[in-house]
């Protein structure tokens, strides 16, 4: 009665995982399977620190390598985040349910990441995908005053009857949350219950506020405005050895009236003037050399 249960096959914990994700589908609910591609778990930065961080501790060390081999055959399910939470199914013997829940990141720790990334961070972009200095890449990911959660800040609960504090299958779903931070690394900072856009705002701001003139306060530069969003502005100054443009001067005589010209013949008949028409009054005849007809 309380011995182990019988073995079950991957193949067939994989059938019966999917015939019971299909249930719960047909039911509405929203299936987030954690898949691995081959034997690496985690390719990214964020997802390897996450796993990382988990086999420095001894806590740990004994169930995770059956973790492993349960997220790698695809016996996690299901798994959600939300802010502190962790919620998961993994099929073995039967479908386990299982909840994990992580401590807010204290505010000092959170406080000393930000003061540390300031001026560091250069983008969101260069966050997320890792891109970090060794300096910042040290910090987020020092093993007590980081931002990866300690084993005290880690409680789990699991629907199996295993007795151990740390079961296969919480271990299975801790690795599927690295596998996870691969495609969505922001799902750590949601975790921590912190905003990742605080440390992309304290880099900009030191980056771009320098301290101004005596008497001025604080002003903001150009240069270095360019420098953090990537685009050219324009100071109003032309470039350095550029010629004055002559373009204006084009265009006004391009909008000016043009003036009426006179034929050749007429300039050298009148010493180089042009010949002026006259009208002929009602009732007076002109020859066509403009003198009066004689009657």
């Amino acid at each position: 009665m309380w011995g182990w249960r019988p073995y079950v096959p991957a193949w067939e914990r994989r059938r019966r995982a999917e015939r019971q994700m299909n249930m719960l589908r047909k039911k509405g609910v929203p299936i987030q399977p954690v898949e691995i591609g081959g034997r690496t778990i985690a390719g990214t930065f964020w997802g390897k620190a996450w796993c990382a961080h988990l086999e420095k501790f001894s806590d740990f060390e004994n169930r995770l390598p059956r973790g492993r081999t349960y997220v790698r055959n695809g016996s996690v399910c299901h798994l959600e985040t939300q802010k502190g939470k962790i919620s998961a199914k993994v099929i073995g013997s039967s479908l386990y349910n299982v909840n994990i829940s992580i401590q807010a990141l204290a505010d000092a720790k959170w406080k000393r990441i930000r003061k540390v990334c300031a001026g560091q961070v250069g983008s969101m972009l260069e966050l997320l995908q890792g891109k970090l200095s060794s300096q910042v890449m040290s910090v987020v990911t020092d093993r007590k005053n980081g931002l990866f959660p300690l084993p005290k800040e880690i409680a789990f609960d699991c629907s199996c009857p295993d007795w151990a504090d740390m079961c296969k299958h919480v271990a299975a779903v801790l690795y599927g949350v690295g596998a996870r931070l691969d495609k969505s690394p922001e799902l750590l900072f949601q975790l921590r219950g912190v905003d990742h856009n605080e440390l992309v705002k304290a880099s900009v701001a030191k980056a771009v506020i320098v301290t101004g003139p005596a008497g001025k306060g604080r002003i903001l530069r150009m240069d270095s405005l360019a420098g953090v969003f990537g685009i050219e502005l324009d100071d109003g100054k032309p470039p350095k050895g550029a010629q004055p443009s002559k373009a204006p001067a084009k265009a006004a005589r391009a909008e000016a009236p043009p003036r009426a010209k006179s034929s050749t013949g007429e300039r050298k008949a009148n010493g180089g003037k042009a010949k002026t028409k006259r009208k002929a009054s009602p009732g007076s005849s002109l020859q066509p050399s403009g003198r009066p007809r004689k009657s």
